[in-house]
């Protein structure tokens, strides 16, 4: 229970091929004792795809976390003031939100949870999953590896001979992310080996 009393908030945007992989990484944060706060971008909690249906990942999250997920920015905005969250954890963070989050750009509910955390200086934790990671977002991506309290998870290359420019973090290291950001470090090494 290396997470007990800790109130952490996962945050989900619409990287819908990454989705099942972090739903069993949500299972271990609460197995590991935190207290999860579900946060869904408006793409997640709206748009079905050949990935899955809006209604199934709800589902899903609800019987994982016990919670409905906050959807709106008026539902998350309270969070800062009131420093409910010990961290905020964003996987899968898309590439349209790694630039947004460089930019301080505050338009979702995702984005009012990361901006709400780092007013308390609490971390936020990124799980990158974008095509762009090293073409048009590699400098947003430089950015947030460059800014106090954003710490990402490991990350790989997901099919560098298909999408060459292609970046994914290793959603299994969700946990070991977060607790090394919960004492201000970065979990090393950042560029990991890609799966076979």
């Amino acid at each position: 229970m290396r997470l007990a009393g800790k109130r952490i908030g996962v945050a989900m945007t619409g990287s819908f091929c990454t989705i099942p992989e972090v739903l069993p990484e949500l299972e271990k944060l609460v197995h590991e004792g935190a207290d999860v706060y579900p946060i869904l971008s408006e793409k997640v909690a709206t748009q079905n795809t050949r990935f899955g249906k809006a209604a199934d990942i709800i589902c899903a999250i609800e019987r994982i976390t016990g919670k409905e997920p906050i959807l709106t920015i008026a539902e998350v905005e309270p969070l800062g003031p009131a420093k409910v969250l010990d961290a905020l954890i964003i996987a899968p963070c898309t590439g349209n939100t790694l630039a947004k989050l460089a930019s301080g750009i505050t338009d979702g509910p995702v984005l009012m949870a990361a901006k709400s955390t780092m007013r308390n200086l609490r971390p936020v934790i990124i799980g990158i999953s974008t095509n762009d990671g090293l073409s048009a977002n590699a400098k947003n991506l430089g950015a947030i590896l460059n800014t106090k309290h954003i710490y990402v998870i490991p990350f790989t290359q997901d099919a560098p001979f298909v999408k060459p420019r292609s970046l994914i973090s290793d959603m299994q290291l969700i946990i070991d992310t977060l607790i090394a950001a919960l004492e201000g470090k970065q979990l090393q090494p950042i560029l990991v080996d890609r799966k076979s």
